[in-house]
């Protein structure tokens, strides 16, 4: 039901595991983005300016530090702020602090010539704060990296603030529920080996009348704090469920995943709950995986773990979402039967350029093989991702590069069109 990232469109990558994959055409027109440059180095400037320049973007605004940067928001509209970290007067830390309390700030990409760790701290902080942090550039910058960067920000791409999220009342959820406002999209799962969907997540939107389509971020944290979560789960597992029994009508066999709630490990019916769920929609529980944050597993042990142990003597897989994210991810591991790891974006983003966070991508996916476990990356956005996971074990994967989450039917139409394309391929 969750989401941690952004959406954006991609191809299906096919072929065996390793393969180069064709990306979709990336000439993006990036001449409409509003950049502010913040770095004291007027050489630094100059050269970033320059590389705007061949992306179309012509007239970028500057400051030299952060308090000078606060000061050209005021004058007008920025969308996107690249910005160094030292800097005299205000740096780029103490600047991130100030930008993360106005009102919509742009997103941002990070510049430094320091210590990559340093870099990732930063970016980490920035996102911690609530900001869009696009990514992090070491110096000296170049055109490619830059311009993948300027382009989420232009696709859309951004991920909004946390904590500037509009939620409902309580009282709205429960109306809501009562008027049917759950609709599902669902985000394909491919296997790295083949190519082929062989599942997808389920992730939950509400539709407000007066607020359009919203995300599970205005729902889901109000539904936990006043107990409506359980209800919740129910409508999206008993949705979720009876889409899962069309597609399996229709000749698709694949499993279907749906987030749950800590709160719902704590009912001592929830196994017969799901299975019930399956059954009655002619779905083996089998083709069913229930997406666990491991960091939320630590408070209550013994009722969870009777609830996850008899969800799997009745076949439902279960899957430790988000992983590495939470403090006692090994303890999780041995606790409870998983039959999936899911790695968080957190160490998939980057890891092609990025020393540390491909270590731990690939102690990740080492852990999750010495414990025979499928390993899921979650996030892949490009082709040096896709190379990487797959050139290091990765099973399944999902994210922007394979398709953004969409409708059941929509998901339909993307099916036939892959398997098409799948089809003229082999006839070549």
């Amino acid at each position: 039901m969750r989401e941690n990232k952004p959406e954006a469109g991609g191809v299906l990558p096919g072929g065996s595991r390793g393969t180069t994959v064709k990306k979709v055409n990336m000439t993006e027109d990036l001449s409409g983005l509003k950049v502010l440059i913040v770095d004291d180095n007027r050489f630094m400037i100059s050269l970033v300016k320059r590389i705007l320049d061949r992306l179309g973007i012509s007239t970028p605004l500057e400051a030299t530090d952060g308090a000078g940067a606060l000061e050209r928001l005021d004058d007008g509209a920025v969308d996107v702020i690249i910005c160094d970290l030292n800097m005299p007067g205000m740096d780029g830390i103490e600047f991130l602090r100030y930008l993360a309390q106005r009102e919509e700030p742009p997103a941002i990409i990070l510049l430094s010539g320091e210590d990559r760790t340093v870099l990732n701290t930063a970016a980490q902080l920035g996102r911690a704060h609530g900001l869009s942090v696009l990514g992090a550039v070491s110096k000296p910058v170049t055109l490619e990296p830059l311009r993948k960067l300027l382009a989420q920000a232009d696709g859309g791409m951004r991920q909004p603030a946390r904590g500037r999220v509009e939620r409902l009342t309580p009282e709205e959820i429960r109306a809501g529920l009562a008027a049917d406002a759950i609709e599902l999209m669902f985000q394909p799962k491919v296997s790295v080996a083949t190519g082929a969907m062989v599942g997808v997540e389920t992730f939950l939107r509400w539709r407000d009348s007066e607020r359009g389509l919203m995300s599970p971020a205005a729902v889901i944290p109000v539904a936990e704090e006043h107990d409506l979560i359980n209800a919740l789960t129910e409508v999206v597992v008993h949705k979720a469920m009876a889409q899962c029994g069309l597609w399996r009508a229709g000749g698709h066999d694949f499993k279907v995943a749906v987030n749950v709630s800590m709160q719902d490990l704590n009912r001592y019916d929830f196994p017969e709950f799901i299975v019930g769920s399956a059954e009655d929609e002619g779905v083996d529980p089998a083709s069913v995986m229930l997406e666990v944050t491991e960091s939320r597993l630590m408070a209550d042990v013994a009722k969870p773990l009777e609830i996850l142990a008899r969800l799997r003597l009745k076949g439902v897989g279960l899957s430790i979402d988000d992983y590495g994210t939470g403090a006692s991810s090994m303890q999780q591991l041995r606790r409870i039967p998983f039959t999936e790891l899911k790695i968080d974006r957190e160490f998939v983003a980057g890891a092609p350029r990025d020393a540390a966070a491909r270590a731990m991508l690939t102690s990740s996916v080492g852990l999750g093989k010495d414990l025979s476990l499928s390993v899921v990356a979650e996030g892949v956005e490009d082709q040096e991702e896709w190379d990487l996971v797959a050139a290091i074990g990765v099973d399944v994967v999902q994210g922007y590069f394979i398709a953004r989450p969409m409708t059941a039917e929509a998901l339909e139409d993307w099916f036939v069109a892959r398997n098409s394309a799948a089809v003229d391929r082999s006839m070549l």
